[in-house]
């Protein structure tokens, strides 16, 4: 499924029973996919970009990743709504304090952004620090999402 949003336009997909993939890139739905479910998440996703949703509430599943990813990403479930945290913090929360780059990596692939808020993750000197393979465009995103949550954190300066 596809829909358009303030971020541009965002692909979903699903198994049968959970939501697997948020992108911000073309991407193949699988035939299987649960109908109902897609729906609900591009509702939910919509409401939390117009600032009125804080929390989801749709099943989901890494579909894919390795356990170190599959971590990290579960990590991310834990920071606040309107909160960041840095790689460091992720990295120390997951009991592996020297892997502030693979966390970087990791985000990278997050395969449920905006639900799995790889967006609170920022630079330990308070910098807004890639996000979608890091591009500009990423980066702006990373910046809406943040503003979405936190309208204070509009000032941050990116990087």
């Amino acid at each position: 499924m596809k829909f358009d949003s303030i971020l541009g336009t965002i692909w979903l997909d699903a198994d049968q029973a959970a939501l697997t993939t948020i992108s911000y890139t073309p991407i193949d739905e699988n035939p299987l996919a649960n109908q109902e479910i897609l729906q609900a998440a591009q509702n939910q996703l919509l409401e939390f970009l117009a600032g009125e949703r804080k929390a989801f509430d749709i099943p989901y599943i890494f579909a894919y990743g390795t356990a170190f990813q599959q971590k990290v990403w579960q990590a991310l479930t834990e920071i606040p709504y309107g909160e960041t945290c840095s790689y460091l913090t992720i990295a120390e929360k997951i009991r592996n304090p020297k892997s502030v780059r693979a966390i970087g990596q990791a985000n990278r692939n997050n395969p449920l952004p905006i639900l799995v808020p790889c967006h609170r993750v920022i630079g330990k000197n308070g910098k807004l620090v890639g996000y979608s393979g890091s591009s500009e465009e990423g980066l702006k995103i990373k910046e809406q999402l943040l503003a979405i949550e936190n309208p204070s954190l509009q000032a941050m300066t990116l990087f």
